[in-house]
This record gives structure tokens, sequence and C-alpha cells, in this order.
């Protein structure tokens, strides 16, 4: 007798935690999802950040469909001129600041990442790299060595040597950077630190003293990018431009897509001694980059950024109301809601899925949760949020 797709899902699939969630999805559309019974679960975080327009776009999908009849893989990255690859590459850096023109697409942020940290190192001709405290960039070797979190680091031992972790928003900490340096990589809004940030004078020192030193800033847009923060690129904040800026999870519009974007004389150096310095198979997979064009241009077009920062001051009002909370930080619609404690978070992450919402909890600050819903958040899903965080309360 065939297994059950739970079982089969236990017995094959690759596991992250011992305990995951394990909701067997059906479908999903516009702000929600489905379970195999039917049960509709309001998505409050758009898988991580993710989906920015919600489930089943149909421009999207409909760019998905178009592309996939044109062509699908044909050569691995930078070889063929693809038309996805160069409309989505355009139209992007038509709305980065200058100089940043040169886009290298990839496959996910971690990537985004890997790429970063070697075209610094090549460019700089320097090894030091230096990361924040409370810093989240990947999993993958690289981006964990600029990861601050030991417990999750210890086992993977020995990472990247000539790694230095600094406080983010303490000035003196800054005189680590010097001229060893290659490269600075930073969140501008921490994710799994909780949603912090820092002062915009704080953010000028940064750039002032990278410099100063010759260190290439590498920001890191990968959760922050495409609306969700209440701008375009969250950058834009704080008046700062990188040297590299890092995309991922929202960049695709739902289909595996990330990129590092630099000027073009620094993605230059990836050409030459060696040639093919940076190489990858899938990395601007045609039909990624038409999904992620069509998803980029939704966003311009119809300013989600300004959704963005309307649905976090009604975000905030809400949850204001909820007995539990202690803090709400937030910019945009990225939002920590802070607990007590983690057993406090976790049994409201535990409430939530009873009565159909779905959030999250994040690496390094367990006791708050995570809100970043879909930029399509609208006033039905907000009443259907009050009515169901009333059920929590009322028990």
């Amino acid at each position: 007798m065939k297994k059950s797709l739970l079982d089969r899902f236990y017995l094959h699939v690759g596991q992250t935690s011992s305990e995951p969630i394990a909701i067997q999805i059906e479908k999903a559309e516009g702000s929600y999802f489905f379970d195999h019974n039917g049960k509709p679960y309001l998505d409050l975080i758009a898988g991580i950040s993710v989906c920015n327009l919600g489930h089943g776009n149909p421009l999207i999908k409909q760019a998905v469909k178009d592309q996939v009849d044109r062509y699908m893989h044909v050569m691995v990255y930078g070889e063929l001129v693809q038309t996805p690859q160069v409309e989505l590459a355009d139209l992007l850096c038509q709305h980065l600041p200058d100089p940043l023109d040169s886009v290298f697409f990839v496959n996910s942020g971690s990537e985004a990442v890997e790429g970063a940290l070697k075209l610094a190192k090549r460019a700089t001709g320097r090894s030091e790299i230096i990361h924040f405290e409370n810093s989240y960039h990947g999993a993958t070797h690289g981006a964990m060595s600029v990861m601050s979190s030991p417990e999750y680091k210890n086992a993977f031992q020995p990472l990247l040597p000539e790694t230095r972790s600094i406080r983010m928003g303490i000035a003196e900490d800054l005189e680590y950077i010097t001229n060893k340096t290659a490269a600075v990589i930073v969140e501008l809004v921490q994710g799994e630190g909780g949603v912090r940030s820092a002062h915009a004078v704080y953010w000028k020192m940064l750039r002032e003293k990278c410099d100063e030193t010759g260190a290439l800033l590498i920001v890191d847009e990968i959760q922050t990018g495409l609306g969700r923060t209440g701008k375009l690129f969250a950058i834009e904040h704080y008046d700062l431009v990188p040297d590299i800026l890092l995309l991922a999870k929202a960049f695709g519009g739902g289909m595996p897509l990330g990129a590092f974007v630099a000027p073009q004389k620094l993605m230059v150096e990836l050409t030459h001694h060696p040639v093919l310095g940076h190489i990858t198979t899938f990395g601007g997979h045609p039909v990624c980059c038409a999904a992620g064009l069509s998803h980029l241009q939704q966003i311009i077009d119809g300013k989600y950024w300004e959704n963005a920062t309307q649905i976090g001051i009604e975000m905030k009002k809400v949850f204001h109301q909820f007995p539990q909370v202690k803090e709400i930080r937030n910019l945009g619609a990225l939002m920590a809601i802070q607990f007590d404690s983690s057993a406090t978070n976790f049994k409201v992450l535990n409430q939530f899925l009873n009565v159909g919402l779905f959030s999250d909890w994040f690496l390094w600050c367990d006791s708050a949760c995570r809100i970043a819903p879909p930029l399509i958040f609208d006033e039905l899903c907000f009443k259907d949020l009050n009515y169901k965080l009333a059920l929590i309360t009322k028990e």
C-alpha cells in the first residue's frame, strides 16, 4: 500500500528541523494558502518576504507560461543573449542609483552573497570581511562565515578566515574597518535579528569609513528589496549608495532568483585572471527572469511600496491591541511583534495556526514573531486578521 504524502515527506524529503509545521499545501491565491482539507491560512509572511504581490499573480503566471513556450534552459549563464535577463537587468538598473549598472544573476540569496564576497576580494586584493552582530546572510559556507551566531556556525567550522563581527549602530566599532578590509556586508534592516536598524547618520559614517579605507560596502537587500520597507529599496531611506547590492527573495516574483549588482567597472573583474571568475549553470534562468521582470514592473507601476507603508501603519494598530505584545518594530511592511519570552511567542504562533493565521519567528530573536505580508494585503484581509486575533484573545 502506498504511503501517505505526509509519510513520504518525512521519509524522503530532507528536513530542516525535528518538528516541521507540515501543513499539506493544496493551493495558494492572493494573501491565502489552503491545506489539503481546504482550510485557509492568512499568510502574514509571504514566504519570508518573497511573494510581495501575493500568491498566483495572474501577470506573473502568464509571463512564466509565455517564456516556457519560448524556451527554458539553453546554456550556462552569461554566454547567450536571453531577452528576459537583459530586460530585467535593464529595468532594475533604471531604478537603482548610479553607478550600480551591472547585474550578475544567480539562483538565491546565499549565492548572491557568495558572488559578492568573491568580487570584493578579487577587486581589492584583500581578504578581511567585516559583518555585524545578529546578521544573517545565508547558509552556504561563505555566507555562514559572515553570520554572527556561534551556535549555528560551530558545527561547520572551519569557515572563511579573517572575518570580524562588529556592533551595528556603534560608531567606535567602525574603527575596525581598515585598509586590510576587503568588504563590509550589512543588512540595513536586520531580518533574523528581529527587524532592527540604525540611524541614518550611522549609515553615512559607515559609507565614509569604507571610502576612506578602500573597503567595499555590500548592502544585503535580499529581504528588504522590491517595496517591502516602504521604498523600492531600503537604501532609499538613508540616501545610501553601496558598492555592491544583493537581491533575492521577492526579486524572482515567486521563482528562485538572486543577483548581485555593482558598477560595470567593478563587475568586469570577474571576467579575467581568471576567466569565468564566477559562473553558474542555472543563475538567471529565463523563466525565473520572466517572472521577476513581470513582478518588478508591477511593483513599479503600482508603487506598491506605498502599500507597504500603509500596511505597516495598520498592522501596528491591530497588534497593539493584542495583550501579550511588548513592542513593535517595523520599517514599512517588515515587522517584528515582540513578546516577553520565546515561550509566549511560540504559544502565540501555535494559536495562529489553530485559527488560520501563518507567521514565523526570527533566528536571533525567537521572542518575536515575523509579520511581512503580501503588499496586496487589503481591507478584507485586515478584517479577517482582526476576527482571528479576537478568537485567540477570547481563549
